[in-house]
């Protein structure tokens, strides 16, 4: 017999909503041996009562089965569940430490459209869970060993809605900006992208002081990530021209990413994010060891200026997962991702789009500067960025003449200090090309020939 599917990837559990893992089923099990695994992390709970945890989820309508059938699981193991209702999946995480909950879950697909979904899962400290957990649950799932785990009728747990953990988030959020700073004056578009921020992200900037006019705001189950949002910037930096705003904030489905526009219309990356703090808290000296974590997805351009500026950056696989954990590791306060993830420890535990925009509202407000200057702080290196939608992910080795190709771009690419980085997304089908050099004829030439090879052989 086969050994099990591992069904935990980059980020939790993901697929198409209503097919194998993400299932009524699947959600049930995963719930009963999440409740066990953490009942049993700490014989007494966080709370000093029952062992309990938080249940946040984004706007997809798939939300409501796997909410209800996680939750069952939760409870049949005797422990409480409390629901959070639609909420960024950062303020998942600090509702679970503000609640001293036991353990946090966000039912989101993220940036993926909305037939995708999945379920993420924190520990009690609003950290995501390392291998070691997942594997456990995992076990406990596919042995068929959480089965035989029963507890009695009286011990069954209860489920309570937590009316104010928007609230809690909102006041977290605003607790990131400076209390004697406002944003009086500025007028910002946000693109909630119809997602998990569509209440939180316009209250804390209204209640900072700045004018607001929102788009992305009016989930109907369907629509979030579709067009719009931190997947579709095109229409935020469109929408902040025409109202002659200052900047603009785009989020994705769960709220964990943020890419911005400036008063121009040009956007903002998380390179470009990374760029501006970074550099503000190497001269603050409020930047961790001098240090910034980012993936091998980043600009080499940054780290040139980054280097410059006295400081370091440390690489990491994909996934904002690995950066954390890499500035866990290294005692670091700040990295993130180009996509749009950014982890400001002293902030919070994990990728916050919100609280990432304020620290960028903080830095322009107090310097008086445009967006569009403070963007200038570094030199981008030409890069290309290209996805193939793939049937199936066969490892590159074993796909005909791919490897060599991609041997002599490197080569080439070396030679003008450029790299090459090929790689199966963690979360979509798809497979993920980054070439970058000082040509961009070159760099769009090899893009052609190797995603052209890909497509032919495995292309969906």
């Amino acid at each position: 017999m086969s050994p099990p599917k591992k069904i935990f990837g980059t980020d939790g559990v993901r697929g198409t909503a209503n097919v194998e893992p993400v299932t009524a089923e699947t959600a049930l099990k995963l719930g009963r041996a999440a409740a066990h695994v953490f009942k049993n992390l700490e014989a007494q709970s966080r709370s000093r009562g029952k062992h309990k945890i938080v249940i946040g989820k984004d706007t997809r309508l798939s939300g409501y089965m796997l909410e209800n059938a996680i939750s069952s699981g939760i409870l049949s193991m005797g422990v409480d569940v409390l629901f959070i209702g639609p909420l960024p999946t950062p303020g998942v995480a600090y509702v679970t430490r503000s609640l001293r909950a036991d353990a946090g879950i966000v039912i989101t697909a993220s940036h993926n459209p909305y037939a995708d979904n999945g379920i993420k899962f924190f520990r009690a400290d609003g950290y995501k869970l390392d291998d070691k957990i997942e594997g456990e649950i995992e076990n406990l799932v596919f042995s068929g060993a959480i089965e035989k785990v029963r507890p009695s009728s009286e011990q069954i747990g209860r489920a309570v809605r937590v009316d104010d953990a928007l609230g809690r988030y909102i006041e977290f959020a605003k607790s990131s900006f400076p209390k004697g700073q406002t944003l009086e004056g500025l007028r910002v578009v946000v693109d909630c992208g119809h997602g998990a921020a569509y209440k939180a992200t316009p209250c804390v900037l209204r209640e900072l002081g700045a004018e607001v006019i929102v788009y992305g705001s009016a989930p109907d189950g369907k629509n979030i990530n579709a067009g719009c949002g931190s997947m579709h910037p095109e229409a935020l930096c469109q929408k902040v021209v025409e109202h002659r705003a200052h900047l603009g904030i785009a989020h994705d489905g769960d709220a964990d990413r943020v890419l911005l526009c400036d008063e121009t219309g040009a956007l903002i990356d998380g390179d470009d994010i990374m760029a501006i703090a970074a550099l503000e808290m190497l001269a603050e000296k409020t930047l961790a060891q001098n240090t910034l974590v980012s993936t091998v997805m980043s600009n080499a351009g940054l780290e040139a200026a980054i280097t410059r500026a006295g400081g370091h950056m440390l690489r990491t696989a994909v996934g904002d997962k690995n950066v954390i954990d890499e500035m866990l590791r290294g005692g670091f306060n700040f990295g993130g991702e180009q996509s749009g993830h950014l982890i400001f420890r002293d902030h919070g535990t994990t990728g916050d789009g919100l609280v990432a925009a304020l620290q960028i509202l903080c830095i322009l407000k107090a310097k008086g500067r445009p967006l569009s200057q403070l963007a200038k702080c570094w030199t981008r290196f030409p890069q290309l960025v290209t996805n193939v939608k793939v049937r199936e992910k066969t490892p590159f080795d074993q796909l005909d003449g791919v490897n060599q190709l991609v041997a002599a771009a490197e080569k080439e690419l070396a030679a003008q200090g450029g790299r090459l980085l090929l790689r199966y997304s963690g979360t979509e089908p798809k497979a993920r090309l980054l070439v970058e050099g000082h040509d961009e004829k070159v760099l769009k030439t090899w893009s052609e020939k190797i995603c052209g090879l890909i497509q032919k052989q495995i292309g969906a």
